[in-house]
């Protein structure tokens, strides 16, 4: 073999090593650019009006809610929500129902945290939900939610992506002065001894729509913001205005359940409110949360009530109303 055929071997070899290493770096890079929605932002915070991100700028959630823990809990997997995030989705609202007459058990806290560590292992925001509906007055059970918010305030307290929403639906003989803000106060004190920092979500009057009401006397804590659920098919331009005129006032919102329904989660599909709800989020920026996941037969439940997969779902599993606001996530 010539000395010039043995030069040539080596320099082949060299350039070929060079290239799977060029490559290998490519992938890299490709990999590294390819970020979850918390490497992206990082902890989010509230300023001004606004929900921004580690770097002070402005971001949009865009969530589902699992149904009631209690009842659907096999949907609280790794798989369900990666196929979630793959359409679009970068928040998991976990509903913890207050009430034991809807579901609640402190065995589930055990639910919730396989919840939050799946969210977590996919880089998504994760927003503990403590679901007051049936129960009205967050009041009424104001005792559980210091022991669960505390609990969990205590354990969760470094990571970044976690967000209390501390009372779901505040309904009937309510009012923001007399119970709602006496309440966040207290709750609102219990998290903060152990995380000083993530975002706490406070509900607002009439099943959280009366946020124009929260707007004329907000807490005065760091990063607070207030919630405002709307189904399109009853919550019309009157809502709307509620929000405007909250939003116009400082008041930081996120829409921490919705759907294009009608307020009993059934009903026919509102696609021009539904339209005109989301037009109006996107313009001013606030995230929204859809509401279910679960194949209940209803129109809000985002799988098909004949699809019985609890992950790997594809837009094709998807409920008539889970296509429609699927369209959005990706915008």
């Amino acid at each position: 073999m010539s000395k010039h055929f043995k030069k040539y071997r080596v320099c082949l070899a060299f350039a070929c090593i060079l290239s799977a290493i060029l490559i290998l770096g490519m992938g890299k890079s490709t990999v590294q650019a390819a970020k979850t929605p918390l490497q992206k932002w990082g902890r989010l915070s509230v300023s001004g009006a606004n929900i921004v991100d580690k770097n002070g700028k402005k971001v949009q959630l865009k969530g589902v809610s699992t149904h009631g823990l209690a009842w659907y809990p096999q949907y609280v997997n790794k798989s369900c929500f990666q196929s979630f995030r793959s359409m679009g989705v970068n928040t998991i609202r976990l509903a913890f129902y207050s009430d034991p007459g809807s579901g609640y058990s402190k065995d589930l806290y055990s639910v919730v945290e396989k919840g939050v560590k799946y969210a977590s292992e996919l880089g998504m925001y994760v927003i503990l939900d403590w679901h007051i509906l049936n129960d009205g007055n967050p009041k009424i059970h104001q005792k559980e939610a210091l022991s669960f918010f505390g609990h969990f305030a205590k354990k969760y307290k470094n990571k970044k992506n976690i967000l209390y929403e501390i009372c779901n639906e505040p309904n009937g003989d309510v009012t923001w002065e007399r119970d709602i803000r006496p309440y966040a106060e207290k709750v609102i004190k219990k998290i903060r001894t152990y995380d000083k920092h993530n975002i706490i979500i406070v509900g607002t009057p009439t099943w959280s729509q009366d946020v124009d009401i929260a707007a004329q006397k907000p807490l005065k804590q760091k990063n607070i913001a207030y919630s405002l659920h709307f189904y399109a098919a009853t919550h019309t331009d009157w809502n709307r205005q509620k929000l405007v005129a909250a939003r116009e006032a400082g008041l930081p919102i996120l829409v921490t359940e919705f759907s294009v329904c009608d307020a009993s989660g059934s009903g026919a599909i509102d696609k021009t409110s539904g339209r005109t709800w989301m037009n109006l989020l996107n313009k001013y920026k606030i995230g929204y949360v859809a509401w279910n996941i679960s194949n209940k037969y209803e129109t809000s439940a985002l799988i098909r009530p004949d699809c019985t997969k609890t992950g790997k779902f594809q837009t094709r599993d998807l409920s008539e109303s889970g296509k429609w606001i699927a369209k959005w996530w990706k915008k």
